[in-house]
């Protein structure tokens, strides 16, 4: 049988083919059929991130409260994830700049409005705290399942010896979680195949002729964030091959590229960074669900940055250097803002209105926004496994042996089991 990510590629490339044979040949039954299967495998992924990012975090703080260095593991996952992501707007801005994505674009913006969804600072600090924790639940908000997680798992720690029973049952619906999760992901072939096929059917390729630029620019400014970025950054600061990296992350990197939620791909990216490149299970738990909502280096970082270009020279509005340090103020910061809502969109209006720019640009992008997604939301994953290994390893809790060894095949169910990180001061990369 052919390897987890070989099957993924052969459905990528079957679901092409059938999404190109639907819409040139017009079969609406054909592309219901892609779309339906699609959307129930995403529905089946987000249906065990709630209750798998919850009880993950609950247990991996009971387990990082024995580590000397936890409070050092989270400040240099935060500076780490803050860095790369000015590092990604800055390619933005610079590839903006050089192209003039919007320069020369025809479009009409007189019946161009904003979308529903905006984003604001307020949503934030807003939106962490549930008014009620069971709607956090249903609603799958992953940050604020993340809120409640790490107050339970604090709680839970002080009270010692009486939190004993919580912790255990805890325990067994992670474990739970993560059988019933694995018979999902073994499903990703064929989610793959309905994903990519019913992108293809609904939108073509010909929605990108009027804005050729502007895509050109998001998928080269992604793949110069994933392929040169990260790669650099781990060989120069975490002493790490940079094709272990890829060998190792990329079922992740496919699946985020097809079904285009970082949420979603969450649980297979958790798991290539515990099982592929040798970071601990303890650490993996906190950085992986955290950075599925607040690392989007495609989402917030370079597509804000190229859009309120793009859209500031369709609507010939000069921007000043200050409103190219306030876009890399907002993709930095304003990231969070995002978490639980509509993701790049709400990103782009929070970046829009910052800059005074006029909302209904964003309106102009709705129409080729899936076919941008796919790079985009594969560049959040990789960015988000890429820091994670690059925090372990200068912390000096990175398995390198699992790192450097040949990747494992993900056909066996994961042990659920949490793996011990060692409680010793942090070395230096070697």
């Amino acid at each position: 049988m052919p390897s987890f990510g070989a099957q993924i590629l052969l459905a990528l490339v079957l679901g092409l083919a059938l999404g190109f044979l639907a819409r040139a040949a017009q079969l609406d039954w054909l592309t219901g059929t892609l779309d339906t299967v699609g959307s129930l495998f995403v529905q089946l992924l987000k249906l065990a991130v709630p209750p798998l990012v919850f009880t993950a975090i609950v247990a991996s703080i009971v387990q990082l409260a024995h580590l000397k260095n936890a409070a050092r593991l989270a400040a240099a996952t935060l500076g780490w994830f803050a860095l790369s992501g000015l590092i990604a707007v800055g390619i933005g801005i610079g590839l903006g700049l050089l192209t003039n994505p919007g320069q020369g674009v025809s479009l009409d913006v007189a019946g161009a409005q904003a979308p529903q969804k905006q984003g604001g600072w307020t949503d934030f600090l807003v939106g962490i705290v549930p008014t009620n924790p069971v709607e956090a639940f249903v609603e799958g908000n992953v940050l604020q399942i993340v809120f409640l997680a790490v107050v339970v798992g604090f709680a839970a720690m002080r009270l010692g010896a009486k939190a004993e029973p919580f912790l255990a049952v805890n325990a067994a619906l992670l474990e739970i979680t993560q059988k019933a999760l694995w018979w999902v992901i073994r499903l990703a072939p064929i989610g793959t195949l309905g994903l990519i096929g019913a992108a293809v059917a609904q939108y073509g390729w010909d929605l990108l002729a009027p804005l050729a630029t502007f895509t050109i620019d998001v998928y080269v400014g992604c793949a110069i964030v994933m392929f040169l970025v990260y790669p650099l950054l781990l060989s120069v600061f975490g002493r790490l091959n940079p094709m272990r990296f890829f060998a190792g992350a990329w079922p992740a990197i496919q699946l985020a590229f097809v079904s285009r939620s970082s949420v979603g791909t969450m649980p297979l990216t958790q798991r290539v960074a515990i099982e592929r490149l040798g970071v601990p299970r303890e650490y993996a738990s906190f950085a992986i669900p955290f950075g599925a909502t607040s690392k989007m280096d495609g989402c917030a970082a370079v597509y804000p940055a190229l859009a309120a270009i793009f859209v500031a020279q369709i609507f010939g509005v000069p921007l000043s250097i200050g409103d190219y340090v306030l876009i890399a103020f907002v993709s930095v910061v304003g990231s969070a803002a995002t978490a639980g809502l509509t993701g790049a969109i709400v990103m782009l209006t929070l970046t829009l209105s910052t800059l005074g720019l006029p909302l209904a640009g964003a309106g102009l992008l709705l129409a080729i926004d899936p076919i941008l997604d796919m790079m985009r939301t594969a560049t959040n994953v990789a960015g988000q496994a890429a820091m994670t290994t690059l925090v372990a390893a200068r912390q000096g809790i990175l398995d390198r042996d699992v790192y450097n060894a040949r990747p494992v095949e993900l056909t066996q169910e994961p042990d659920a089991e949490p793996s011990r990180v060692e409680t010793r001061e942090p070395v230096a990369a070697h």
